[in-house]
């Protein structure tokens, strides 16, 4: 399980890399806050956060980038020992996803001072916060991660014809 989980984390980091330097590319010369349209509720566009999700502490401080990569590190060092000792698929497959993700913003914070994000979906004026491949992988894996664990517990719920449970 390890082996799945550490491939699909690199997997994840290297995409989110790579679309992260396109997006580098398509924006060079092009001024802050500049947005393509791709359809009436999506567009690319290009933002550094050098804060948490959503912006949270995004004030600039110059500490911000060193403290948070020092963070994700020892998320991912938690995660790759829980990821040791896992034993189903899918769980594996959502720690990868979380470590990628993981790995992919904590690049960005040592390369970029910040996390580069380029993903906006709007309706009308309304924009949720920009993100990249990275927060979606690491969003995806947790919310898979609760789904599996809901349902194995589902399973092991003792039922009326087994006689386990009480009036």
């Amino acid at each position: 399980m390890v082996k799945r989980g550490l491939i699909l984390a690199v997997v994840v980091a290297i995409c989110d890399q790579w679309t992260k330097s396109l997006i580098r590319g398509m924006f060079v010369g092009m001024p802050p806050g500049h947005r393509i349209p791709i359809t009436g509720f999506f567009d690319l566009t290009f933002t550094r956060n050098s804060g948490i999700s959503f912006g949270l502490f995004n004030n600039g401080a110059a500490a911000n980038p060193l403290v948070f990569t020092v963070i994700a590190a020892a998320v991912i060092a938690l995660l790759i020992y829980w990821l040791s000792r896992v034993e189903t698929g899918l769980l594996a497959v959502c720690i990868g996803l979380i470590i990628g993700g993981a790995i992919g913003n904590a690049t960005d914070r040592l390369i970029d001072v910040g996390v580069v994000d380029f993903l906006d979906f709007h309706l009308g004026s309304w924009h949720w916060p920009a993100f990249n491949i990275a927060d979606s992988a690491i969003c995806i894996g947790v919310v898979l991660m609760l789904l599996e664990g809901l349902l194995s517990r589902r399973g092991a719920l003792p039922t009326k014809e087994s006689g386990d449970l009480q009036r």
